[in-house]
């Protein structure tokens, strides 16, 4: 199940207009599914706190293939397109199914990592509600001001830190 999933590059910035343009001009029996993971957070606009979205892992798309040397022809075809991903940088292999398995615990259905609320007691995190429930060993650092969290999330065998959003609602 989590066995196909790769990882594409793309400018930074672009994710959004790559995707659908991968969705439009690639086979659809060739790309099985197009996404960027999606956080929401919180951000101050004009003193007040409102829910945005932003991208999770910038300058990546993720695609969902059974038949991934007819997607690299395809993709060839796609201006902006950095390069397909790989495990070793030479070939291209899928994500690790462990990694799919924790972007897949992480995100809602649409790949977007909703807002975790917590607590923190002495020098111990709590979540209590939230994607990030029974994944605190995986925060590095907590901003309270910007309400956001940072997290270590493997990739192709690396760690990756991503902004994810928590609402701190009290501290000991």
């Amino acid at each position: 199940m989590f066995d196909n999933w790769y990882v594409v590059q793309v400018r930074t910035g672009k994710e959004e207009a790559i995707a659908k343009k991968l969705q439009f001009h690639i086979d659809h029996d060739v790309l099985l599914e197009c996404f960027i993971p999606c956080c929401k957070r919180q951000k101050k606009f004009r003193g007040k706190w409102q829910i945005v979205e932003e991208v999770l892992f910038k300058g990546y798309i993720f695609v969902i293939t059974d038949k991934i040397d007819d997607l690299y022809t395809q993709l060839k075809e796609i201006p902006d397109l950095t390069k397909l991903l790989g495990n070793d940088g030479e070939d291209i292999y899928p994500i690790y199914p462990q990694e799919a398995l924790f972007l897949a615990r992480f995100s809602t259905e649409d790949y977007i990592v909703d807002v975790s609320k917590g607590y923190i007691k002495g020098d111990t995190i709590m979540i209590i509600e939230g994607p990030l429930v029974g994944l605190e060993g995986y925060i590095t650092k907590i901003d309270r001001h910007k309400r956001i969290a940072y997290v270590d999330v493997n990739l192709l065998g690396q760690v990756s830190s991503v902004q994810v959003g928590l609402e701190i609602i009290s501290k000991d």
